[in-house]
């Protein structure tokens, strides 16, 4: 069934307190989308953003970001006043997030509405039903808050290594903060489920994204050793990254403990089916990160400064992608089946029946063949403009090649009457793939200064583009919409 939607994470929307939330202006983008026609909100991870503020490198896989809690609908509730929020500065520019002032004042606020919050059977019925994952996640921040922010690792051994007597004590040391921090869950999953509820009675379905790999300082790694390459000391072995390239000499060394796939195969890969399936009670399309790491991952000896000396190894392959497509018939997903890609993650893609990501801008660079090309798509595939790790594409067309340019508008039939970015859209909306989605940048036909992520920077420029207020018009949501149903894709 053909359809489309729309690329934007949840903090790039416009509003007040810094930082895109799940408050009036979420649930304005879901009219927006619904006046264009669409059938999907694509959305980065909603868990704690971590290293270099990046969703993709989070201390907790099942917590959720409380960067996103709405304080508006806090008060509204009762649980803050005006007053509590006056005299903070949350960003130095509306249109860009300042992720350090969310870090210094979020959870100052958050505690002043736990210091007013009622504590009832919904509340205990909450942390009942998520036992499994919140008891850790709570007593985890807490302890962090205990050692001044401290990856685990650098906690007393009694902890770093979780003796029985010294999490038991530390449970009751830290009995309120850890209250706490299970309140901060609490209102984040009620706004997210009636913000997601609010998008399916508009008929818009929710693609989120869940990360192949945790970061070393995690709950997940701390609460589970076992399921990853570690010492006995609990240093890793080894880490992920990415080989050398044309863009990196050096490859990228994103420093993620590897998984003990030997290990999670025992039980049926229990652990990822636990996470998995979490994420598929927030979403309702799941994008498998770096998908080839499952034919075959990069690693990289734990102590080597560049992804250079990393070597290629087997990954659990079909035997995983089983596992999931028996333990969670119930959920979609789509693979991100790009990087560095050979026969064998092509064949395994295929043989998962899982639809993978086609992106009109990689196409064009040379006039070699290309799998990129829309006359080479299969169905059962996505086609993006570009994904949150790529240019916009206004930027690519400020800063391509001029034969690369000229190749794209003779394939496109691109023109300055329709705009050359509109006619990109054109291309991925008329494309044989079933689903098309497009970022919210080139619909506004954004440059550079919009791009949300530049893979391998961490010099404070990635994840903070924001929308202005008002862009997002009734005038551009009809045009959206009659291209959409011009190509057969409304909903």
């Amino acid at each position: 069934m053909r359809r489309s939607g729309i690329l934007m994470h949840i903090t790039s929307l416009p509003g007040a307190y810094g930082v895109g939330t799940m408050g009036r202006s979420a649930y304005q983008f879901v009219d927006f989308l619904r006046e264009a026609g669409q059938s999907y909100w694509q959305i980065l991870p909603l868990t704690p953003t971590g290293y270099g503020d990046s969703p993709y490198q989070s201390c907790s896989t099942f917590a959720g970001n409380h960067y996103l809690i709405d304080l508006d609908i806090l008060i509204g509730q009762g649980l803050l006043t005006p007053e509590d929020l006056q005299g903070i500065e949350w960003s130095w520019c509306d249109e860009k997030v300042d992720f350090g002032r969310q870090y210094n004042n979020r959870l100052n606020v958050l505690r002043k509405a736990y210091s007013r919050f009622w504590f009832g059977e919904d509340f205990d019925r909450f942390c009942n039903e998520n036992s499994w994952w919140l008891s850790d996640f709570a007593l985890f921040m807490a302890l962090k808050g205990k050692f001044g922010g401290a990856p685990w690792y650098q906690w007393e051994d009694s902890l770093k290594f979780r003796n029985g007597d010294a999490m038991w004590n530390a449970r009751q040391e830290l009995k309120d903060e850890i209250t706490f921090y299970c309140f901060v869950q609490y209102i984040f999953y009620k706004q997210w489920n009636d913000l997601r509820n609010y998008a399916h009675n508009n008929g818009v379905q929710i693609i989120g994204d869940v990360p192949i790999y945790v970061p070393y300082d995690s709950v997940e790694v701390w609460s589970s050793p076992e399921y990853f390459q570690l010492t006995e000391g609990l240093d890793p072995v080894a880490v992920a990254g990415c080989p050398p390239d044309a863009f990196s000499a050096d490859g990228q060394l994103w420093g993620n403990p590897l998984y003990r796939w030997d290990v999670l195969a025992q039980d049926g890969y229990s652990w990822w089916l636990r996470r998995l399936g979490a994420a598929g009670n927030l979403y309702d399309v799941i994008r498998m990160d770096h998908f080839r790491g499952f034919e075959a991952y990069w690693s990289v000896p734990f102590h080597d400064t560049t992804a250079r000396n990393g070597c290629w190894v087997k990954g659990p392959g079909m035997d995983f992608m089983n596992a999931v497509k028996n333990g969670l018939p119930h959920i979609a997903f789509i693979a991100e089946d790009l990087g560095f890609l050979t026969q064998e993650v092509l064949d395994l893609r295929d043989a998962s029946g899982y639809p993978g990501m086609k992106i009109l801008e990689f196409a064009f660079d040379s006039r070699e063949p290309s799998e990129y090309l829309p006359h080479t798509y299969p169905q059962n595939s996505v086609c993006y403009t570009g994904t949150h790790d790529n240019m916009t594409m206004r930027q690519w067309f400020d800063t391509a090649a001029p034969d690369a340019i000229a190749y794209a508008c003779e394939y496109m039939k691109l023109d300055e009457q329709e705009g050359l970015v509109w006619g990109v859209i054109r291309t991925a909306m008329s494309s044989v793939s079933d689903w098309a989605i497009i970022q919210m940048q080139d619909y506004l036909d954004l440059g550079g200064d919009a791009r949300m992520n530049f893979p391998g920077k961490c010099d404070g420029t990635n994840w903070i583009w924001r929308a202005k207020d008002g862009v997002m018009t009734s005038e551009l949501a009809q045009r959206i919409r009659k291209l959409t149903q011009l190509y057969g894709r409304l909903a």
